[in-house]
């Protein structure tokens, strides 16, 4: 029965070719869809670990999240340094990130803090972000550095020792350039595949530099002019004017503070003490938490992509009914000699449903060796348009049930024709006219 089948789809290899490549593009993009679906949601979830705590002005969990981990959109409010002190010294507190944003280059997050984004930032499975060249923002003598990252590096076309200059603003054309004001570039990251990529990092007093914040100390002589004063009151005053100048803050406020604990149990606490600070109103989120709940947001379109989908292959797979009814009327003598030769009703079938399931079988398998050829050919072209990161991988087990599904459709699909065809087999005969 195999051979016969075999030859029977050769006979009808124009129309059965039609099919092949229908089932093949809807398993393409079915596949597509799931495997891009969820390595987002992975991806999504590798942008941060290891940070306990986001702080920031009192805002929405979601913009608070948005804004300072994957850089995207404005927050209305700021904390101030103060607070970020205070935020520091909390007990428990481990490490701390300061970050401050609003500026840009071409349309590229500038995002200031400290060496401690190089020491303490984690991504992925617990893994720190490493240099493809250069080094940290202390490795200079000068304020005015930028480290890149990878992405950044590439659609500016800048690396180590180039120079650069950030704007105001985060759109693409800003009309207010901090030209008074060039950055070097000392350092460039390896690539992780988070927002990390896309965003340039500077300094927090390079930041309070170029919007006037901050002035560095040899800028500033105003203990010059009592030099010759000897008397205790006049030190004394002097003193205190050297422990203000110390004191004074790279900028004046923040979006955002990265927060990591010595005990993970301590969030829960530190988070509702943060929440309920007198001195300012703060929103501390836990990250991951922050994470699902946002993906949970986007379930409406992921199971919308998802059905079109399958709309989508369930048309391949109607096209494939459609050809198999429309061969029937040529095929109503060739149902009868098989009859006439004592061909049973299993025997006609079995024939229909094994050519379904063997055009069915060869679309899938078209679609899986393009979907593979796909990803080795657009992954990198993938990567550097949308910043979705695909990873070449066999199949999972639940893109093999999608397969298997697929496959048992066809298969009771085929059973209407098959049927069909055995019936005009039993009433034709050997007497059917062409």
């Amino acid at each position: 029965m195999f051979k016969l089948a075999l030859a029977s789809l050769w006979n009808r290899r124009g129309s059965v070719w039609l099919t092949m490549v229908a089932i093949a593009i809807s398993t393409l993009l079915l596949l597509g869809v799931e495997r891009i679906r969820v390595q987002t949601q992975e991806n999504f979830a590798n942008t941060i670990s290891g940070t306990d705590l986001i702080v920031g002005a009192r805002t929405g969990s979601t913009e608070l999240l948005l804004s300072s981990v994957f850089h995207i959109g404005n927050l209305s409010n700021t904390l101030s340094w103060q607070s970020y002190q205070h935020l520091r010294e909390l007990p428990g507190v481990s490490w701390h990130i300061p970050m401050a944003m609003g500026d840009s280059v071409q349309g590229l997050p500038v995002v200031a803090t400290t060496d401690a984004l190089f020491d303490y930032f984690q991504y992925g499975n617990k893994r720190h972000l490493a240099f493809a060249a250069g080094d940290h923002f202390a490795s200079s003598d000068t304020l005015t550095v930028a480290v890149l990252g990878y992405e950044a590096s590439q659609q500016l076309q800048l690396n180590v020792e180039d120079s650069l200059t950030i704007a105001h603003g985060t759109g693409e054309i800003s009309f207010s350039q901090h030209d008074a004001h060039p950055f070097t570039v000392v350092g460039v990251l390896a690539r992780t595949g988070t927002p990390i990529d896309r965003s340039v990092f500077v300094p927090l007093a390079a930041q309070g530099l170029v919007h006037g914040d901050y002035l560095p100390e040899d800028t500033s002589g105003a203990h010059d002019h009592d030099h010759d004063h000897q008397h205790d009151e006049h030190n004394h005053d002097h003193d205190g004017a050297d422990e203000a100048h110390a004191e004074t803050p790279p900028v004046y406020t923040l979006s955002a503070v990265l927060l990591g604990l010595e005990n993970r149990a301590l969030a829960l606490r530190l988070q509702r003490t943060i929440n309920t600070y007198k001195g300012e109103a703060l929103s501390a989120i836990m990250p991951g938490l922050a994470l699902q709940n946002f993906w949970r947001t986007l379930n409406l379109f992921e199971k919308a992509l998802m059905s079109i989908s399958v709309l989508v292959v369930i048309t391949g797979l109607l096209g494939m009914l459609t050809t198999l009814l429309a061969s029937l009327r040529e095929r109503r003598r060739e149902m009868a000699v098989l009859r006439s030769i004592g061909a049973g009703p299993v025997t006609i079938l079995g024939l229909l449903v094994l050519e379904a399931l063997l055009v069915t079988l060869a679309g899938i398998t078209l679609g899986t060796v393009a979907l593979f050829g796909a990803l080795f050919l657009g992954a990198d072209l993938l990567q550097a348009k949308l910043g979705i990161q695909v990873a070449v991988s066999w199949l999972t087990g639940r893109e093999l049930y999608l397969l298997g599904a697929i496959l048992v459709a066809a298969t009771l699909l085929s059973f209407y024709p098959a049927w069909r065809a055995y019936k005009n087999a039993l009433a034709d005969g050997l007497t059917v006219k062409l």
